[in-house]
């Protein structure tokens, strides 16, 4: 072998045995937690309408499967319902305190053999500390204490907004009336 050969050889028999620590050294590194540039509470109450709520009602059924109906949250889990929601956002967990906006979106019941939802949501402020929205979009396994959805931008005050927002059904009264406290973390602001 002439000498170019050997040089050649000696260079990739040296890649490979740095290879692992170049690799070992990338993996190792330390993920450095970010923290979060605004940090919100509110809670937003939904009270879906059932035949004889229409004077109080906030959400409603759009949409239910063949067995189901417009009413009446569908058997199943609610398998295949779609609400449409404009529901108080509070400050604190009770009902009749100041809104300082609106929750408005959609929610879809999207499994038939456990209790989840998909949500598609803005939170639309025009109070006197806060203007412009800030939107949701995520699966909502609801069987579970506490669920995060992404944030996935605003306007606004909130313009441009990413980040996670923690959800918790702070109340429920059967089929009708649920209160969900949203523990929101913005990690990009603007």
């Amino acid at each position: 072998m002439d000498a170019k050969t050997l040089m050649l050889l000696a260079l990739f028999h040296l890649i490979l045995l740095l290879s692992p620590s170049i690799i070992n050294a990338s993996s190792t590194r330390k993920i450095r937690a970010r923290k979060p540039c605004k940090s919100l509470v509110f809670y937003f109450h939904d009270i879906i309408y059932n035949g004889k709520n229409s004077h109080n009602a906030t959400a409603v059924i759009v949409g239910a499967p063949a067995w189901g109906n417009k009413t009446i949250l569908a058997s199943q889990n609610h398998f295949g319902d779609l609400v449409v929601f404009d529901d108080p956002i509070t400050l604190d967990n009770y009902l009749h305190s100041t809104p300082v906006g609106r929750a408005q979106g959609f929610y879809i019941y999207d499994k038939k053999d456990i209790f989840t939802a998909w949500l598609g949501f803005s939170f639309v402020f025009n109070s006197t500390e806060h203007k412009g929205s800030l939107n949701f979009a995520g699966a909502d396994p609801l069987m579970n204490k506490t669920r995060e959805i992404s944030v996935i931008g605003g306007t606004g005050d909130f313009f441009m907004a990413r980040g996670i927002a923690t959800l918790m059904t702070d109340s429920f009264e059967g089929e009708v009336y649920f209160r969900l406290r949203t523990d929101i973390k913005l990690y990009e602001c603007w």
